[in-house]
């Protein structure tokens, strides 16, 4: 009769460790739910662990865009962007390149360059990196005049499995630097 009362306690056990893990999980990622895209005027380039050297002048001139994932009034996710005709292989690259493209769309009053380059992606909470380049594909592909989403990642394998995993594929290798690029079809 004990062994029957032990397997009782057993599978409550069970039972409440289950519906405990299923509630964590809730409350871990229940924070996406509430979350918004909001475009940001700076960010705090200390937290940025891929480009904590580019200034948030470097981020905002010449159309360039910082968007964040705001819940609860704090950024959780942050990517910024470029916007070029070509896909840049290095920083410098990156910064000629939407220069160009800035200066000409001004000449021709049209929207800033065909190409959205993400140049830096992190967040503070788990789940915000994905989160943020969903967001952020939606956006571009209900723009009119960009018709692609390609990174300027670092070369380490934590950029790769990451715009892996997130559905990008990869460009091209380069010396310093890889591209992937996030399909759009509208």
């Amino acid at each position: 009769m004990s062994i029957e009362i032990d397997k009782y306690r057993i599978k409550a056990r069970l039972r409440k460790g289950k519906s405990e893990i299923k509630k964590n999980v809730q409350s871990f990622f229940g924070w996406i739910k509430g979350a918004e895209l909001i475009e940001l005027k700076e960010c705090d380039i200390s937290k940025d662990p891929v480009r904590p050297e580019l200034d948030n002048d470097f981020r905002t001139s010449y159309g360039r865009k910082i968007y964040g994932v705001k819940y609860k009034d704090e950024i959780h996710a942050v990517m910024c962007f470029a916007f070029t005709n070509k896909i840049p292989k290095t920083v410098k690259e990156l910064d000629l390149l939407s220069k160009d493209a800035f200066l000409q769309s001004a000449q021709r009053s049209q929207k800033i360059g065909k190409i959205a380059i993400a140049y830096t992606v992190w967040s503070t909470k788990k789940g915000g990196g994905k989160l943020i380049v969903k967001e952020v594909f939606k956006v571009i592909k209900k723009s009119n005049h960009l018709n692609r989403l390609v990174t300027l990642s670092p070369l380490t394998e934590m950029a790769r499995n990451f715009h892996l995993r997130n559905g990008a594929e990869e460009l091209q290798v380069n010396e310093t630097t890889q591209n992937f690029e996030y399909k759009i079809i509208k």
